[in-house]
């Protein structure tokens, strides 16, 4: 009977000593992401101002090199402006097409704003935008962005 109960433990023994060689050790996390939430602050109570809807026109030549065989742009939250749900992103064709409208919020009419672009066609995948493009604007409530007079800032890569 000592003899079963000592081959017993001793087989209790190997099986747990190999089970443990062979655990798999758990991956390292991932980067924790910072997500802003913007649209969730109601800024005319934060300000006290009251913020009033805006929509933009982009106007540009069948010429113009920006465009490309299209061009995505994703508007760029800063105050006195805040996107509008769907309305912060616009593709625009080489031949006066668009996707899309601009849509904000603001406290009053901007004479600049700014987005992140890249070149796509209309239905290419979401990728990487290519840096920040800075366009007067013009208008009250009904704004025109003249693509032919915007300012293509640094690329993302040059910012640390």
């Amino acid at each position: 009977m000592n003899k079963i109960i000592a081959l017993i433990i001793c087989m209790s023994v190997c099986f747990g000593g190999a089970h443990a060689a062979t655990t798999v050790p758990a991956p390292a996390p991932a980067p924790a992401r910072v997500s802003i939430f913007s649209t969730s602050t109601d800024w005319e109570a934060v300000t006290g101002l009251r913020l009033h809807e805006y929509h933009g026109k982009f106007q540009y030549s069948n010429n113009n090199k920006l465009i490309g065989k299209g061009l995505v742009l994703f508007y760029l939250d800063g105050f006195p402006c805040y996107g509008l749900g769907a309305g912060v992103r616009v593709w625009l064709g080489p031949r006066n097409e668009h996707d899309g409208e601009l849509r904000i919020a603001c406290v009053h009419a901007p004479t600049e704003i700014k987005f992140a672009w890249r070149n796509a066609t209309r239905d290419a995948d979401q990728a990487v935008t290519t840096g920040i493009l800075t366009c007067p604007v013009t208008g009250d409530r009904e704004l025109t962005i003249d693509l032919s007079r915007c300012t293509r800032g640094p690329d993302w890569d040059s910012y640390k």
